[in-house]
Order: C-alpha cells, then structure tokens, then sequence
C-alpha cells in the first residue's frame, strides 16, 4: 500500500503530521487545503483460522513500513499470550486503551478517539470482528475502523474467514460452531487489499501442540472441536477461494476499461464449457464435462449451436431435450445460440461465460472436408487463448 522501490506504485503514503506538534491541530492525513480528505486504504490480512500468522504479518509489515518513514501506530493488538506476537511489536507505538465500565467491571477497548487524535499515516488494528463493550461509541470493531478510515488515516486490519457473513451458515456446518461475531461481506469488497496468511493444517496443529495458539490445557479439547483436520482443510479451502472472487472481480472489472476478456488473469476459477450437438455422443460428452467440472469445483455450461439454415428433426430435438436434461441434473447451465459459423459462437460464448476448459467430440466430417474447411478444434484455438481443449474419441 506505501511506496516500493518499483516507481509505478500508485499508491503513496499519506502526508506525515509534525510529531513535535499538537496532534489535535495537527493537518489530517490526506488533507489538501481547500479538498475534503481522501479515504484511508484498508488493507485486511485474513486467514483460517486463528494463529496461522496474520498478526504478526501485519505487524511486521508494520516495522517494514516505519523504518521507510511511515508514521505507523498499533491501534489495537489482541497478542492472546503469544510470545511471539508480543516481541513483534516491541518498538512501535501503541496507541492505549479507553476504560470502560462495564456490569461493575472495568474493561478496555481500541480508543478511536485518541487514534484520530493521533492523526497517524496508518493504524494497525486486530481481529476486525470484535464486538465493542456495551457503551462504546459503536458496536463493532469494524465500524471503528469506518470511522478511521473516512478521516484519511490508512489502515491494516486482522480477520478470520468464519467471520464473514455469507459463509456464517456453511462454517456452521463445516465446523459445529456457530460464530457469533461477524462482518458484512462488503468490507472485503471495498479493502483496497486482501491478504491470505496460508499455512498448511499440519503446520497448524504443530503451532498448537507447542502451545503457540492456546494454553497447552487447551489443546487437547481444541484438536477435538473446531481444529480438527477436516474442518482446517475445509476453512483454509474457504480463504483460499474467497481471496481468489476478489482477484478475479478486481481483474474483471480491468477488463471492463479495455483489457481483453480473455487476459490470462481475468480466468482465476475453472469453468467447464462442453459443446453438443445432434449427434449421440453429445450425451457422453456432458457426462465427461460434468467429471472434469467436478474435479475442478467449477461450474458446468452446456452449448448447442443451432444453424439458422436448417431445422431440427423431431428426433434431433429429443435427443437436445435429452442432453438440456442431463446438463440441469448435473447442476449445469444449458445454453443456445443461433449462428451459421460454431467456432465463432463457442468463441463468443467462451469469452461471455469466462470459461477456461471447452469439451467437445471428435469431428465426424470426412477427412477431405476437414482439409478444406479446416476442423472447428483448430479454429478454436486459433480464437481463444489461455483455454484448455479437450477432444474426447468417440465412436462413429
């Protein structure tokens, strides 16, 4: 998010208040005079689950950061007794906590107010899910961080992947835990970046054996709920994925201002597209299609090219109702699209759809007609780039 040595970087730190100056009068970051202040960047390092290292990414990012001169503050740190974590951020400002009655009891929290106040280029603030302590200013954690960031000030934050909002229900299922603290989807969506702290499930589970997570009385019971080896793969599944939608949005929405749609990275999910026709192996095809889809945990799309200069027989259309079918008890999209040149159409279609592998049949024309008019397989690729072909022998 701050400036490299690589000089096309286009994002620049934020101008850095005078320390020896009152920070209450001190220039907000971003602020031009006679211009409203510009939104802080939010940078958000997610992973999943506890103790995979994002803390301790983020704070070493942190001292990354402040030794190139940016002014950066830690707004809140939750280290959970972890040496490592602590030792960490020794050496960068800690911005302390606000007191807050509670019940009869004293608890703390992030003092938001005293980080405005503070007017730092960037604030590094933990576990993004938190909910306040009743009479706080805001009830979550997050909100804080809105706040912080429409002041102009920069931020890195921490978050798991069970956290979200839309995978609430799935980690439920997943896990047996019902998480209770959760963030809107659409914080990830508007971060300007998103970071995956990935570690294997077995590196983990040594983590947590060495008491590195938890108080080692804790382990036994921890393995046994929500550690468990399923459950990582499966979260750490859901991170990895979650991370890909932004990049393939973000990569998307590049193309949409000129980029070709067919740019390497604007496919970062498989998407299987299997191209049928009259003949009987259409039925084999989408089978071999739905096999390769399932592999990929990737969507499934179905395409008939209809030639406008000819109709169907009744038979033909039968055996179209048949493969619409199959292709929906697959869990597929069946589509169709009228246009006299096939390759044309599965090229357009391709592109549409975003699809990276195209199923189709061996040709069944005779030899001559393919050395004369060229076989739709050597047309595709001639049009599309970046798109794996399979051409499945059948039989005549």
């Amino acid at each position: 998010m701050y400036p490299s040595p690589n000089p096309s970087s286009n994002l620049s730190p934020n101008p850095s208040p005078n320390p020896s100056s009152n920070p209450s009068s001190a220039p907000s970051p971003g602020r031009v005079e006679g211009h409203s202040i510009r939104r802080g960047r939010h940078k958000i390092f997610i992973g999943m689950a506890p103790g995979v290292g994002k803390t301790y990414r983020m704070l070493e990012e942190g001292h990354r950061l402040r030794q190139t001169g940016v002014d950066v503050v830690i707004g809140l740190l939750e280290t959970h007794n972890r040496q490592e974590t602590a030792q960490q951020a020794q050496g960068l400002e800690l911005v302390p906590r606000q007191r807050i009655s509670y019940g009869g009891t004293v608890l703390s929290e992030m003092d938001s107010a005293a980080i405005l106040a503070r007017q730092p280029q960037l604030a590094l603030i933990d576990e993004l899910a938190h909910t306040n302590v009743p009479g706080s200013a805001r009830e979550k954690r997050y909100q804080d961080v809105e706040v912080i960031l429409a002041a102009g000030i920069d931020v890195y934050s921490t978050v798991n992947i069970q956290h979200l909002e839309s995978l609430n229900d799935l980690v439920a299922r997943i896990t047996g835990v019902v998480v209770r603290e959760r963030v809107p989807d659409r914080l990830l969506e508007e971060a300007d970046q998103v970071v995956v702290i990935d570690v294997t499930p077995e590196t983990l589970e040594e983590r947590l054996r060495d008491g590195k997570i938890y108080a080692l009385e804790k382990v036994d019971q921890s393995l046994q709920n929500f550690f468990q080896r399923r459950n990582l793969i499966a979260l750490r599944e859901l991170a990895l994925r979650e991370v890909a939608d932004n990049i393939e949005e973000d990569a998307l929405e590049e193309a949409a201002n000129g980029t070709p749609l067919d740019a390497p990275f604007c496919n970062i999910h498989e998407r299987v597209l299997v191209c049928v026709s009259t003949y009987p192996n259409a039925i084999q095809l989408i089978r071999r299609g739905s096999r390769i889809a399932g592999y990929m945990h990737a969507p499934l799309y179905c395409l008939f090219v209809d030639d406008p200069d000819r109709f169907l027989s009744k038979t033909e259309s039968l055996h179209l109702e048949t493969c619409e079918r199959l292709c929906k008890e697959f869990e597929g999209e069946f589509l169709r699209m009228s246009d006299s040149d096939k390759a044309r159409a599965i090229a357009t279609i391709a592109r549409t759809y975003h699809v990276t592998q195209i199923v189709i049949g061996e040709s069944q024309h005779s030899r001559w007609r393919l050395m004369l008019r060229g076989s739709l397989t050597h047309r595709l690729l001639r049009s599309l780039k970046n798109i794996d072909i399979h051409i499945i022998a059948t039989e005549r």
